[in-house]
Formats: C-alpha cells, structure tokens, sequence
C-alpha cells in the first residue's frame, strides 16, 4: 500500500515536489562539482616528456612534511615548498658508480632575459644535453667552455648567430659575455642555452644543487632493479621517481597545484556538502509539513505510524535519486568551468585534466537521497504518532511551539557557537581563523533548530512597526504570530545567503582593503624599478644607486616560507631585502612594533617578523623561529623586528644573502629608490629608466605587484560565494514560492471576508519584507561573530564593509524576498476565491 501512496503522491500531486526537487538538483550539482575537484587533486598527475627517455629520476621532495600525532595514530601534514626544491649535486658521482647505472645526468633550469638578438632562453649545463632523447645533439661546433655558450640551432638561425660569435647572456650569477662554441639540435627544449657545467653551476645562483638527476641504466638493468638500486643510495637525501612520478619532478607546481585543488573540493566541498545536506533537509521537512493534513486523514481512516514512515521513504526513494541524478550534469559543468578558470589564472598547469570519475556522483545522489530520507522522517514523526482521533483537528493548527529535543539541540549548537566565536576572539593570528571557520555552521544550524523561535520573536518585535501600515501591515503581523514555524522556513534560507555570502566577501574586501592601506603608507619610495622580463639583473640596486639624484636604492627579491602553527603547514610571502637594512625606513615605513630593522643581515640568520606572523610563532625580539626557507631548507633565525604592516607587503624580511640560494631563480622582482634632497624626480626617473631589463614606476608599481599575490585567493573567494550564495539564493526563492502557493485556502478566505487584492498583495509585502529583515539581521550577526576574529587573524585588523558590497547584498535579498512571494501571490489573485479555496492543496 505504502508504494501505491507513495506513487500516487508524486503522480497527481507533482506540484509538492517541484520545490523538493529544485533543492535536490542543486544541491547534488554543488556537491558533484566540489567532488570532481577533490578526486582531481588526488589523482592528479602529469605524464612525463622531458624525462621519459629517463626510466629513473632522483630530486628532492617538493613538499615539507612533519609528523602530527592524532590520538594514538600518528598523521603527516606537507605543505609545498614556494620554490623549487633542489638536491645535492654530489648525488651525481654516487649513482653513476652504481653497477646498474650507465650514466646519470645532472639536470638544472633557469632562465635568461631576452637580449636585443635572442628571445628569453632556459639555461642549462652542457651534461643536460640529450636527457630528452637521443635527438639532442650537438650539430655544429663543439661544447662550451668556460666562456662560452651552445645555442639550439632554431634562436641561433633566427638570431643570425654562428659558431664563433659573441653574445651577452644575463642569469641569476651574473651578466657576461659568451662566444658561441656550437649549435645543437633540440626535439621539444625550446629555446636553451648550454654552458660548462662549471659556469652552469654557478650562474644557476644555486651552487652545488641541482634539480634533478636523470638516471640511464646499462643493458639488461630493469626499470625496477635500476630504481631499487637507486633508492637504496639516495636514502633520505632525495626521493626516486618512476612512471609518471617524474612528470612531477617536471612541473613542481603540480604539488601545489594538488594541495589547491584538494582544499577547494575537501574543506569547501565539506561546506558546500553541508550546506546543500541542510538546504535538502529544510526544504523536505517543509514540503512533508505541508501535508500534514494528508497524513492527518491517512491516521483518521486507520493508517499505522510505520505505514505513513514507510510512505514519505518510498517518496524519497522515488524523487531523491532521480533529482540528484539530474544535478550531476550541471555538477559537471560547473565543475569544468571551476577548473578551467584556475588553468586560465595558472593556478593549475594546462596539461592536468579533470578526473571526472562515479564517485563523486555516487556521492552526490547518496548524499541527497539520505538528507531527503532523514528529513522527510523527521517532518513525519509527528503526523505518524498522532492518536487517529485527534489527527485531523491537530494538523489544522500549527503546533505551540517546537519540540523540546528540536530546542534542547538549538540552544547546545547555538551555545557551540557563541562559545567557539568567544574562544576564536581570544585568540591570535591563524588560530583565531581557525576556530572561527565553525563558528558559522554551528549558528546556521542553530537558527535552523530554533528558527520558530526566532520568528516568534522578530514577530514580536517588528509587530508594532507593521500594524502601523494599516490593514495588509496588521494582516502580516497577526499571521507571522500565528504561523512561526512556515515563517521560519522562509527566515532560514535567508539567514543562508547573508552569513555565508557575507561572510566570503566581507573577509576579502577586508583583505584587499587592508593591504590597499599597507601599501599606501608602507611604500614610501620615490620610484619603483620593476623587471621587464624574469626578473631584475644581479647588481641592480648598487647600479640604481649610483644614479645621480639617488639617495638609497634597496633590491627586494620576493619569495616565500613554510611554518608550523597548531600542529598546521601554513605559507607566508617574504621579501629578501638586498642593501644596508638600515637604510630600509627610507623606502619602506612598515610601522615597526618592537626592535629595529637595522639588526637585520647584521648575521646571515636574523628576521623581522609581521605582527600577525609573530603572533602565529608566539615569538618576540631575541627569539629564534623555527621555518622552512622556499626550498624546503630547514632555519631558525633571531628576531630583530616585529612590524604591522605586513599583508600586501610581506609578512617577513629576511637579507637577500639568506634567501638567494633558495629561490627558484634568483632575480630580484623591484628596486626600490628614494631620491636625495632637492633631486630632480624627472630626471632621476630617467637615469633610472637607461639600466638594462628596468622599468620605473611609482607605488603603483608595488602595488600591482603585491594585487596579482592576492588575486587569486580573491577570486576563489568570490567564487565560492557565488556557488554557495547562488545555490542559497534560488533555495530561498524555492522555499518562499513553496510557503506562497502553500496558503491557497488562506488567500480564498481572505478574499471571500472581503479582502481586496490590493491588500493581499500589501500583506503578502510586509511578510518578505519581514522574512529580509529578520534574515538580514541574523545573518549580519552570525558572519559578524565568525568575521571578527577571522580578519583579525588574516588581516590584522577590523572587518571592512564597503557600501559597493553591502548596498548590494541587502538590495538583492529584499528583492529576492519580494519578487518570490509577489509573482506566486499574483498566480494566485487570478482565479476566483472559490474556485482557489476549493482546489486541491
């Protein structure tokens, strides 16, 4: 019988589960599409094309990783390095006296500016030549010396250079003159520049490292045989790659492409999940509420309690799997567009593809099947436990007040929250974002358990307010006292849009704002020499200098560090000051707190700390910090200076000396210059402007700078605002329409009384206008809790609201609220009172 309720239910009354099936829709798309990239960062790999003539390849792990305990059991946490990890160059002569290997190549890329006659070039020793394949070969000429270069014949050609040539090359080491010795043939190179290994080594910028080492068996050695010898030399000082393990050693932005791609589909596919599980289960247990005369007249006739169980499962099992398979494609779907954008911003490398496999789809269809089962369980329990007799006279009237379970949970969630929001303001940097990041599922969840409460009571105190705008003001007052519970619902939803979406887009403003101030009152340099290529050449800031006009000339090279906070890997961006650290304030004004800048580089291990990452170390002046340079290379420098001004300019200052051996090239990004007194600023820009690979700006040179760090992180926010306030939005509009059409007799014995349509439409006004309002209070409080500690941690300040954002989140809940109960109350005016109080609900 249940089956045949159950069928009967979806088939004559579709219109009761076209909301159901609008929120299962989406929220299965939300779900797939967080899944998708979860799977993607998991699986991701590259196949190898440099090395794939390189049956082994030993590198260094690309990754720092400690050891957590957790419990009893013991977890590795890694965070990738911010630039390439090398390994030692001795390793070399250790494999190559192994009996398995017939040779074993060092390997070391870096880049070269365009000149006047060459595009920009990878660098490269001489011993590199042929690692890609047997094509690579000299084709002319002979290898280089100490002075001298090979070119790949394709620049040569185009360049009109020849074997014998003179050619002035600009690395990281240094820039110099270089005969051209010989041309050689490259099969997918592109354009590259072969030295002695020696020069090689040292124009690299990291002297004795190298990248890699391509390891070439003898006959007969297995791929297996050949990498279990090689793994037993290099024990812990590199890792041994096999298979498409070496595409990884090819693009070391792969790990940190994974660890992007892992945190957008599991920390907020985790939100996402949880949000689109509470949007199913609202909108279920509302669609189920409805019906309660339904099941009322079920009990009356003499249904049991497991029947009517039994019927709202077969329904679920009949709507549930269809909608959420229905979600998948546009899951899909947003899923690509998702993952192409962040190839676009190069977030992720162009060759990766989307893993688009079954289990995020089994995910996303079990995930709505089991919210709509769960909800539609819930919502029947008290229409199933109802006495036959009494069933139909109580499903007449809404209950007095929630059940007291449903209450006792509200309060503990509710109390969760404020207790976590009070521990998170406590707290300092990082650890404050932490804590606060539950905060706002601990409130959501709280104001979905209480929310008839919270009607009652924004019925309460807004009820004056409305009965001063005459009969539909009246109208709308006495109704929101008296259906708490069906206002809720529409409140909920809203509550939704606002702390979430609030929320994402408060924090990045208060972000960019932030560092907009930094950068204006930290940057006080007069000019601000920035690279036309990658990078400045070595010598910029002295030659700077010694421009006529200029007082203090200081090079920053930007890198980054790891560090462990609360048992987390976390990254911060770091300058490398180059020049007298004491001469820093001339161009920089960073609000120093305590200590001096001028200690800095009086010893190769010293650094000044940002308050937020002074605080996330607990550390003050004289203190040793313990991090990982950008390679992965373990340090622990003394503290000199704490300052304030940190985001958007940097969060640390280490001496260039310390930092340069560990970058991935070893340019500096800008030069910073401060005229003398009484200089002319026009024609110090100008000296400024002849120093080869420069381009002179002001501030906004820095800034631009400091905008593309944070753009991508900007974006991701506002992406998942959209994704997630998008899928609240329609779930609210989906919710509201719900409650709407829902109150057709009501709307029929209002009219028939002699209420005219111009004051249902007045009434029905009021009511969303108090759903926004009730919605935008709660939700403004529950994202202020969570954004007060977060932006405190992140930004070091106060949120920032700007009017451009929140003028245009009010404006469009209102709206929102208007516009889905305004066109299904006018569906509604157009049939007759009678006809409309007749029809079937």
């Amino acid at each position: 019988m249940t089956n045949g309720l159950a069928r009967s239910s979806v088939r004559f009354r579709p219109a009761s589960f076209v909301g159901t099936l609008v929120a299962l829709v989406l929220g299965a798309a939300v779900v797939a599409a967080c899944g998708v990239l979860l799977q993607t960062g998991l699986t991701a790999s590259l196949t190898p094309a440099r090395y794939a003539h390189a049956p082994v390849v030993v590198a260094a792990d690309q990754a720092v990783k400690i050891q957590k305990k957790v419990a009893d059991d013991v977890e590795t946490v890694e965070q990738a390095t911010p630039e390439r990890a090398r390994t030692d160059a001795a390793l070399v002569g250790r494999l190559a006296a192994l009996p398995g290997v017939a040779a074993a190549r060092p390997d070391t890329a870096f880049p070269l500016p365009a000149t006047g006659r060459t595009p920009a070039l990878t660098g490269r020793g001489i011993a590199a030549l042929g690692i890609a394949g047997p094509g690579d070969t000299l084709v002319e000429g002979r290898a280089p010396g100490a002075n001298e270069v090979v070119l790949d014949a394709e620049t040569a050609r185009a360049a009109h250079l020849a074997p014998g040539a003179s050619l002035a090359l600009t690395a990281p080491g240094g820039t110099a003159n270089y005969r051209v010795s010989g041309l050689a043939a490259v099969q997918q190179a592109g354009p590259t520049a072969w030295f002695a290994d020696a020069t090689a080594d040292r124009l690299s910028g990291h002297p004795g490292r190298v990248d890699a080492i391509a390891v070439q068996p003898r006959e007969g050695v297995t791929a297996a045989a050949l990498a279990a010898q090689v793994r037993q030399a290099v024990g812990g000082d590199a890792r041994t790659f096999t298979g498409d393990g070496r595409g990884t050693v090819e693009h070391p932005a792969l790990g940190g492409a994974r660890t992007m791609l892992m945190a957008l589909g599991g920390t907020f596919g985790g939100y996402a999940t949880m949000t689109a599980v509470f949007v199913v289960m609202s909108t279920v247990a509302l669609a189920t509420g409805q019906r309660a005369r339904e099941f009322a007249l079920l009990r009356a006739i003499g249904a049991t309690p497991r029947q009517i169980r039994r019927t709202i499962a077969a329904e679920a099992m009949l709507v549930a799997p269809l909608a959420a398979a229905l979600g998948i494609l546009p899951g899909l779907a947003l899923a690509r567009w998702w993952f192409g954008q962040l190839v676009e911003r190069g977030a992720v490398p162009a060759d990766i593809r989307l893993d688009v496999g079954p289990l995020p789809m089994i995910a996303a269809v079990l995930a709505c099947t089991l919210a709509a089962l769960t909800a539609g369980f819930l919502a029947a329990r008290r229409p199933s436990r109802m006495r036959a007799a009494q069933a139909l006279g109580e499903a007449s009237v809404e209950p007095p007040r929630p059940g007291r379970v449903r209450t006792v949970l509200g309060l503990l969630f509710a109390a969760g929250g404020c207790t976590a929001a009070g521990v998170a303001s406590a707290l300092d940097g990082d650890k404050a974002a932490q804590v606060a990041l539950g905060v706002v599922m601990c409130l959501m969840v709280a104001v979905a358990l209480l929310g008839p409460w919270l009607a009652r009571a924004a019925a309460v105190v807004l009820g004056a307010p409305l009965r001063a705008g005459g009969a539909p003001g009246s109208l709308a007052a006495d109704n929101a006292r008296a259906n708490a519970r069906r206002l809720a619902s529409a409140i909920t939803p809203i509550v939704l849009v606002t702390a979430f979406c609030g929320t994402l887009l408060i924090l990045q403003s208060t972000v960019r704002h932030t560092t907009g101030e930094n950068v204006r009152a930290g940057v006080t340099a007069d000019h601000v020499i920035g690279a036309t290529g990658p990078g400045l050449p070595a010598g910029t800031a002295e030659r700077a200098a010694r421009v006529p006009g200029v007082d203090t000339a200081v090079g920053l090279l930007r890198t980054g560090v790891v560090y462990e906070n609360a048992g987390q890997l976390g990254s911060a961006p770091v300058l490398g000051v180059d020049g007298d650290p004491a001469r820093l304030p001339k161009v920089l004004d960073l609000g120093v707190r305590s200590g001096t800048l001028a200690d800095l580089g009086r010893a190769p291990d010293t650094i000044a700390l940002s308050a937020t990452l002074a605080d996330a170390f607990g550390a003050e002046v004289g203190d040793r910090v313990p991090l990982w340079l950008g390679d992965g290379t373990a340090a622990r420098p003394a503290v000199v200076a704490v300052y304030d001004r940190g985001l958007g300019v940097g969060q640390a200052l280490l001496p260039r000396d310390a930092v340069a051996a560990h970058v991935t090239a070893g340019y500096d990004s800008q030069v910073l210059v401060a005229d003398a007194p009484g200089a002319d600023r026009a024609a110090v820009a100008a000296g400024l402007g002849g120093l080869a690979g420069a381009a002179v700006t002001d501030r906004a040179g820095f800034v631009a700078q400091s905008d593309k760090d944070l753009e991508l992180s900007g974006w991701a926010n506002t992406v998942m605002a959209a994704v997630l306030g998008g899928f609240a939005a329609v779930s609210a509009a989906n919710t509201l329409v719900m409650t709407v059409l829902d109150r057709r007799r009501e709307v029929a014995l209002l009219r028939l009384a002699g209420t005219t349509r111009r004051q249902v439409r007045g009434m029905m006004r009021w009511e969303a206008l108090l759903v926004a309002s009730t919605g935008l209070a709660v939700g403004t409080a529950i994202a202020g809790a969570t954004l007060v500690p977060v932006a405190r941690g992140v930004a070091n300040s106060a949120p920032y609201v700007p009017p451009t954002l929140a003028l245009p989140l009010v404006g469009g809940v209102v709206l929102l609220c208007l516009a889905a109960t305004g066109v299904p109350v006018r569906a509604l005016l157009r049939t007759r009172p009678a006809a409309l109080g007749a029809a079937r609900q």
